[in-house]
């Protein structure tokens, strides 16, 4: 009796969502139709304003170039590629309209612009109109201290709304890793877009560190120890980068920075036929002036880092591996020895992680041998690079390096991360000669830092010479032929 009743009942409740599904599929039907009209009635009000936007004070429609570019006045890599990218443009479509979406609201324009020219000798020929963004602390990684790359991600959908609708651009550019931002620009705001892919949000290295349960910048340990929530960060990575491959296909045209980011981006966004290889310009011939023979001013080495002050740049390596060379050097006489870390701060996260390196230095002995310096000008920048011996560079699996080539075209001898872009482009062999090293470890760090000290005059001139020829391929002048080169099929 009991089974019948429950037989009954089940009965009951399938017809009574049989009965839901045709008013629920009704309802489904009806709210995508008023989602699709809201829809294409934003975009046809983001059309009009468009139009007014592109119309110029004589009537004539002039194209808007908009380059997606939260951090415009950091003072990295990144930056110098916005900076030469608009010189480039400006060079040959004089007659466009460009701006940049920023979210430094706390200096004007003109400091912007002052601060790149500071910073990278560029200046720009032409006007260049910023759109101030207030809503920048969404995609700050403090906020997200858990799903950080979802957060960020998520909220840089926010911040490209706050910039969409304060101006729809004719081409859209996004030059610092927004892809999210994509889909909003082409298909609500009607604009060609294109990227230039410094370094995409997930990696398939990321996903093998999380594999392998790993302890890195992006593992913690508590997950790494952990293999139920090392398979729940894999799923949630898994996810991401399938959302991110969508997303990322959006791009009209796709412009990465090394053959490392290359291959990570084929893989993931899967857009071969529109993505290049576009070398970030790295200002070559300014470092070239510097005489290599010329003698150093300052007694003993100096060994430079340049880099922003981030966690993956990983700047705890550098003061470890410079620790146990000074420990190398009780035991075996070298020269006086400082080490140098040059670097920009974009924000109060910066800033601690700069006074946690000053404690790190403090706690191994060795911070009257360390030095800060934080947003320097360029000339001063060049003075450091003009009197070191070694360049050093930590970052695993860095997209490129302009720091590295900086570091080769002003005659240090590199010392480089054995991975990513440095070891794929730039610390290669040219015409069969050693043009720098790489390492891994501490202790890797600290031998081969002790052992290009002990190297002749001549051995170190050899190498900081081949060095040098070897960047030219790194110039201003070839980015802007490969960057125009690319830009061609939005600008048309």
């Amino acid at each position: 009796m009991a089974a019948a009743k429950g037989g009954w009942c089940l009965c009951e409740l399938l017809r009574f969502f049989c009965s839901l599904f045709l008013p629920g599929l009704t309802v489904c039907g009806t709210l995508c139709v008023c989602l699709f009209v809201i829809l294409w009635g934003i975009r046809l009000l983001l059309q009009k304003k468009k139009e007014s936007v592109s119309t110029s004070k004589n009537g004539k429609k002039q194209t808007v170039v908009a380059f997606f570019h939260p951090y415009c006045n950091a003072g990295g890599g990144g930056e110098r590629v916005l900076w030469c990218a608009l010189r480039a443009l400006q060079k040959k479509y004089p007659e466009a309209v460009y701006v940049v979406y920023t979210g430094d609201v706390d200096v004007s324009g003109q400091q912007i612009l002052e601060g790149a020219f500071q910073r990278f000798n560029i200046k720009l020929t032409h006007p260049v109109k910023f759109v101030f963004l207030r809503k920048r602390y969404l995609v700050e990684d403090s906020l997200y201290p858990h799903f950080t790359l979802l957060g960020q991600s998520l909220g840089s959908i926010f911040l490209g709304w706050e910039a969409l609708m304060q101006c729809v651009p004719d081409v859209y550019i996004d030059s610092m890793g927004y892809a999210f931002t994509l889909p909003l620009f082409k298909y609500l705001g009607g604009c060609r877009v294109g990227s230039y892919v410094h370094y995409p949000t997930i990696s398939t290295d990321m996903l093998s560190v999380v594999k392998n349960q790993n302890v890195g910048f992006n593992n913690a340990a508590f997950i790494s120890r952990n293999p139920f929530l090392s398979k729940l960060k894999l799923i949630y990575y898994y996810l991401f980068a399938f959302v991110y491959g969508l997303v990322g296909s959006c791009s009209d045209v796709v412009m990465v920075n090394s053959s490392w980011t290359l291959n990570h981006i084929l893989s993931l966004w899967k857009v071969g036929n529109c993505t290049n290889i576009v070398y970030p310009p790295c200002d070559v011939q300014t470092f070239l002036d510097i005489p290599l023979h010329e003698k150093k001013t300052t007694p003993g080495h100096l060994l430079v880092s340049i880099g922003q002050f981030r966690p993956e740049k990983n700047h705890p390596l550098q003061i470890k591996a410079f620790a146990k060379l000074l420990n190398k050097k009780v035991a075996e006489p070298l020269p006086s020895l400082k080490l140098v870390l040059i670097g920009g701060c974009r924000n109060q996260d910066d800033e601690l992680r700069v006074n946690q390196l000053r404690r790190l230095s403090e706690d191994l002995g060795i911070q009257e041998d360390v030095e800060f310096k934080i947003n320097i000008p360029f000339d001063e920048l060049k003075h450091y690079l003009s009197e070191s011996t070694i360049g050093l560079h930590t970052m695993w699996n860095e997209h490129f390096g302009i720091g590295v080539v900086e570091c080769m075209a002003a005659g240090t001898i590199i010392l480089a991360h054995n991975s990513g872009g440095p070891k794929l482009d730039i610390v290669v062999p040219h015409q069969r000669e050693i043009t720098g090293f790489l390492a891994e470890s501490e202790e890797d760090y600290a031998e081969t830092m002790a052992h290009i000290l002990s190297m002749s005059e001549e051995k170190r001139l050899q190498i900081r010479s081949n060095a040098r020829a070897s960047v030219s391929r790194f110039s201003d002048q070839e980015f802007e032929l490969a960057f125009l080169s690319s830009m061609e099929n939005l600008l048309k």
